[in-house]
Parts: structure tokens; C-alpha cells; sequence
């Protein structure tokens, strides 16, 4: 059983404070969605607890396992169970996705994979994304359509079988069929090995698919509201403005021209 938790949790970014005192757990077997309008903290969360650089923790905690993450290089969090499937996945020329991936599995343990089980396991998961069979080959998300770059991060989850997995908006840029194809590889994985799951989309069809355990909204870099699977539906047909209204706290303004509602309606159009 492996855990995730965060206390009292700010990061700014250029002296600019974005996460302001947030606080969550997540736990193996759950699946948490998070929800919140553009500019209000979601990716800056994913981004903090993976070490990107470009974040600054100025209080708090995070710890997996009893562990403190914070102390970790970024490295040193991916060896310990965290896993993030990126908003903007990079391209990396000259490497292919068997070498990344395979030394990437061979840094987390002491005995290397052997060569014909991560062959059946690249495959395996090749196959279930419905992937081109020669993506073993190719060099990283070089030439990768938006949707193939998407598959193959949840490629990466699938080998790398992390304890904790966040994923970063993993559906935008996905048509309706390829949503069910990611969202049904996503369950899977996380039956077989139990990883928890932090899942931030605006789409309510891909929460659909996925069935979240736990729903949040995040509004000016704090969790307001916190629910079930319910919630979600409740966030796509009245938006966030209630959620202002009740609790009184309100979205960046900076972003107040962004739709609030998940957006169903945009990945029905898509099909």
C-alpha cells in the first residue's frame, strides 16, 4: 500500500505564488480527479510534487511512503513510485523508446530486465494503445502526432508501473475512440498494480471512463471542495461558479475568460 501526502502545500513561480496552503492524500486503488479552471494550480501541483525546477516550494510537505520527496532530486522521485504523463510531452531525437524505456526500468531495480521480458511487455502494451508496431523503434515522440504522444506517455506507465501515476490533462488531443482506448489501458494498469492515481482533465467523458474515486476542485491554489464521482457531473453542468458562491473563494481572474464548465459537450463534438 503506498501514499501520497500532501500538507500545507505552496509553490510559487517567478515570486509569484500559485499553490497556497494545499492539502491531499492519495492512496493505491483510489483514482482522484482534479478539477479547476485554467491558471489556478493544477499542473503547477503535478509540477511541484515531480521536482520540475521551475517550481518553488516555499512551505509545506510531501511525502510518499514516509518519505520526504521534497529531499529527492527528480530522478530519485521517479525511483521511488512517482510517475507523471506530461501535458506537453518531449521530443527526444536520436533515443529510441525501447533504450529510454528499458534503461529508464533498469535505474529502479538491482537486477536489469531481461531482453525477451520487456520485448513481451513493450508489445503488450504497444498492443493495448493500438499503436503503431514499430513505436519500439522510433525515437521519442519524434514526429509523434499530439494523440500518439499522449498514448505513449501512458506506454511509459504501463512499463514503468509506478505506485503514485499523475496525469496531466493525458486526454486533450484524443478523439472519442482513443479516449476509451487510454482510459480502458489506464484501468488495467492500475488493476494490476494497484498504483493510486491524480488525474486533472476538463473533459467529464474522460472521468466518465475512468470512474474517479475522488473528486477536488482546485480554486487560487487551494482545494475548496472535495467529493465523489458525483461531483465531477455536478462541476460539468454548473460550472464552478457556485462553488465561488459557497465557499468564497475565487478563480485567478487572470482566467476568468476561461470556460468553467469540464466540457463534455467539446469531446462529443470531436466524434
Amino acid at each position: 500500500m503506498s501514499e501520497l501526502v500532501i500538507k500545507d502545500l505552496h509553490v510559487s513561480v517567478e515570486d509569484k505564488e500559485i499553490l497556497k496552503g494545499l492539502d491531499l492524500t492519495i492512496k493505491s486503488k483510489e483514482r482522484h480527479a482534479l478539477m479547476g479552471p485554467n491558471g489556478n494550480g493544477k499542473s503547477t501541483l503535478l509540477a511541484a510534487i515531480m521536482g520540475n525546477p521551475k517550481y518553488t516550494v516555499t512551505k509545506g510537505s510531501i511525502e510518499l511512503d514516509g518519505q520526504d520527496v521534497l529531499n529527492m532530486e527528480v530522478d530519485e522521485r521517479s525511483k521511488a513510485g512517482l510517475f507523471l504523463g506530461m501535458q506537453y510531452p518531449s521530443v527526444v531525437s536520436g533515443v529510441t523508446n525501447s533504450d529510454f524505456l528499458r534503461s529508464a526500468i533498469n535505474a529502479r531495480q538491482e537486477k536489469p530486465i531481461s531482453l525477451f521480458k520487456f520485448i513481451k511487455e513493450m508489445d503488450k502494451a504497444i498492443e493495448q494503445l493500438q499503436m503503431k508496431p514499430d513505436l519500439a523503434h522510433r525515437f521519442l515522440n519524434d514526429g509523434f502526432s499530439g494523440g500518439e504522444k499522449k498514448r505513449n506517455e501512458i506506454v511509459q506507465m504501463m512499463m514503468l508501473k509506478p505506485s503514485i501515476a499523475m496525469l496531466d490533462e493525458i486526454d486533450s488531443g484524443l478523439d472519442v475512440d482513443a479516449l476509451r482506448i487510454v482510459s480502458d489501458a489506464i484501468i488495467k494498469t492500475q488493476e494490476e498494480t494497484d498504483m493510486g492515481l491524480l488525474i486533472v482533465s476538463h473533459y467529464a467523458r474522460f472521468y466518465e471512463y475512468l470512474k474517479p474515486t475522488h473528486a477536488h476542485v482546485l480554486l487560487d491554489g487551494k482545494i475548496v471542495v472535495s467529493g465523489q464521482a458525483d461531483l465531477v457531473d455536478k462541476v460539468d453542468q454548473e460550472g464552478y461558479e457556485w462553488i465561488e458562491k459557497e465557499f468564497g473563494v475565487f478563480a485567478n481572474k487572470e482566467d476568468k475568460k476561461q470556460p468553467i464548465s469540464l466540457g463534455s459537450c467539446a469531446v462529443k463534438k470531436v466524434a
